[in-house]
């Protein structure tokens, strides 16, 4: 048995004292996996992104025998990559409150996998771009998926009727950090914003054009 003390805001101090049952001490742990993703004592996501890019090459080795195969035509591939790599990749995407960072390696790593099934490795030299890529095999950017599933869990958390046990979630009763010398940790509700904005959506409209505005289609 060990056990994780999270610090989701930088003014929350440390526990003081052991935890301990019956006399036994429990070990304490900076990070824990728990339901296939892992949550970090600071609250970051840096671990689970590395790991879910980890898991992902290894789905992506387990159907190299379908992807890397030349006598296979890429459109099936793309099929397997967004039915079998993909969802993997994205595993529990809709809670992350993601960086700039955590995104350019995630499109890293979907750019080498995809390049690899395309069969162009060597990325400097035959001077293709990423969008020709992705449209051969018919797969959209990682990006977008991610955007497109935090949004549709937004919209199932906007939709649910106000007699749920669970409080609902209104942006604007997430309180705001303390001004500090460092910058604080990006929230959840913080990407979501961005998101709306990018896509010039509000919030009401969960309850209406929500699906089909937030969709994005493989090409």
């Amino acid at each position: 048995m060990e056990y994780l003390h999270c610090r989701f805001s930088a003014d929350e101090g440390d526990i003081a004292g052991e935890v301990a049952i019956e006399g036994a001490i429990i070990p304490r742990v900076e990070r824990f996996r728990y339901l296939g993703s892992i949550i970090q004592e600071s609250g970051e996501i840096d671990e689970d992104i590395n790991y879910r890019i980890r898991v992902g090459w290894q789905k992506w080795k387990n159907t190299s025998g379908v992807l890397c195969d030349r006598r296979i035509p890429l459109r099936l591939k793309g099929r397997v990559y967004r039915m079998v790599v993909r969802p993997a990749l994205l595993y529990g995407a809709e809670c992350w409150p993601i960086k700039k960072s955590h995104v350019q390696r995630m499109k890293v790593a979907e750019m080498r996998m995809i390049r690899w099934v395309c069969g162009h490795i060597y990325t400097r030299l035959d001077k293709i771009r990423n969008e020709v890529i992705r449209g051969k095999i018919e797969v959209a950017s990682i990006e977008d998926k991610m955007r497109e599933t935090k949004l549709r869990w937004f919209g199932h958390i906007r939709r649910r009727s106000r007699s749920a046990l669970v409080r609902r979630c209104e942006m604007i009763e997430y309180p705001e950090y303390r001004r500090s010398r460092r910058r604080p940790k990006k929230s959840w509700s913080e990407v979501i914003r961005h998101d709306l904005k990018t896509l010039g959506l509000m919030e009401d409209m969960a309850h209406d054009i929500w699906r089909g505005r937030i969709k994005v289609a493989d090409m």
